[in-house]
């Protein structure tokens, strides 16, 4: 956890004048850059990271909030109403609803390792938390909200699915053919890995601020 909050760094935070000091500029000197502007190589904190953060927090615990009950509530249903039946077909045979349990990760990977993982998606928990503190865009909100909800869904039924705490075997049901059977939380996560993909290319880090090569 300490090595991913040094990898994102401490936003810089402006001044109500919305200015920003001149990279390598001495302190008390009173050069200041104008907003968007740096120089090679240097971070540029964009226009929207310069208001409160607070709404960047929220939005990241409403799409973890949203995920989370989406896939609790498709569990409880596939319970309720499908575990012990024959697969509902979707799209003939490319798509079929099939509830299975599975003690791995996700997509049925690692069945040996059921606490393991547990302790893993505990921890990627706990790091989302603490890089909530420094979190200055909204798409890096939408990411980490995807992979919290997910992460607290598969996490919750370790918890408290059978055979026991941290053992639970995880509730799939998505069973595309020639692919691994999985869940709506599965799916969170590889979306919110995708999402942080994609940010790290643009130059985008969680706390506003651009990458200038």
């Amino acid at each position: 956890m300490a090595e991913a909050e040094r990898i994102i760094g401490t936003p810089n935070t402006p001044d109500d004048s919305g200015e920003q000091p001149v990279a390598g500029a001495s302190a008390g000197s009173g050069a200041f850059a104008a907003p968007g502007v740096s120089g090679a190589g240097e971070r540029q904190a964009p226009a929207d990271a310069r208001g409160p953060r607070g709404r960047r927090i929220a939005l990241l615990f409403a799409v973890a909030a949203f995920a989370y009950a989406l896939d609790l509530i498709s569990k409880t249903l596939v319970v309720a109403k499908l575990e012990g039946h024959a697969p509902i077909k979707v799209i003939g045979d490319w798509l079929e609803l099939n509830a299975i349990r599975n003690p791995g990760a996700a997509f049925g990977f690692g069945a040996a390792f059921t606490i393991i993982f547990t302790l893993i998606a505990a921890a990627v928990i706990v790091v989302i938390m603490r890089l909530a503190r420094k979190l200055y865009s909204y798409p890096w909100a939408i990411a980490l909200g995807l992979l919290l909800g997910g992460a607290l869904g598969n996490l919750t039924d370790r918890i408290f699915r059978s055979p026991g705490v941290f053992e639970g075997k995880v509730v799939d049901f998505i069973a595309p053919k020639g692919f691994a059977v999985f869940n709506l939380a599965d799916s969170a996560i590889v979306c919110g890995g995708i999402l942080i993909v994609l940010l790290s290319f643009r130059g985008l880090d969680p706390d506003g601020t651009v990458h200038k090569d």
